[in-house]
């Protein structure tokens, strides 16, 4: 079985409801935050290494490590194959920081969108663009309906009932 696949069997099969997935999660995610941290000093740093050697500097296990992997993979400029890694398998992490920053939003982990790094990598105009924009792509905006007495929105100035409502029917 892969790093990946087990990973994603383990750590889902953790309940938020319970108290042991609460403290799987929670540590889970101050390690995130501290290898997110240390990311952050240096971005234009592009890390590299095995999964195991990468693990052991950030002080994450394997199977953890997997995991921050699997989440920051979509942020990196050029994403690592996590489906098919092992701990030999060499992995590199070139940051693209406004898609990680947009990620970071989009999965509401405000303690890492949050992080006083983001304050002097991003102005603040930027990430309020981000912000927004992430936030504005999960709005769904459903059209008016058109009541059986209204004008036709075709433009023929018959009612809807008369014209392309007919057709509806």
């Amino acid at each position: 079985m892969s790093l990946f696949q087990e990973w994603r069997d383990g750590a889902y099969a953790k309940d938020m409801n319970t108290k042991e997935g609460q403290l799987f999660w929670g540590n889970y995610f101050a390690l995130e935050k501290a290898v997110y941290e240390k990311l952050l000093e240096n971005p234009d740093i592009v890390v590299s290494g095995t999964v195991a050697e990468l693990a052991e500097k950030y002080e994450m296990s394997v199977f953890l490590f997997t995991g921050f992997l699997d989440g920051i993979n979509d942020s990196l400029k050029t994403p690592n194959p996590i489906e098919e890694m092992t701990e030999e398998t060499v992995i590199s992490l070139p940051l693209d920081l406004e898609k990680l920053y947009y990620n970071m939003v989009e999965a509401r982990a405000d303690w890492l969108y949050e992080l006083p790094a983001w304050n002097r990598l991003l102005s603040d105009e930027k990430r309020k663009e981000l912000f927004l924009s992430q936030r504005k792509s999960n709005t769904v905006v459903k059209e008016k309906k058109i009541g059986r007495n209204d004008p036709c929105p075709c433009g023929s100035g018959k009612k809807y009932k008369y014209c392309c409502g007919r057709a509806a029917r």
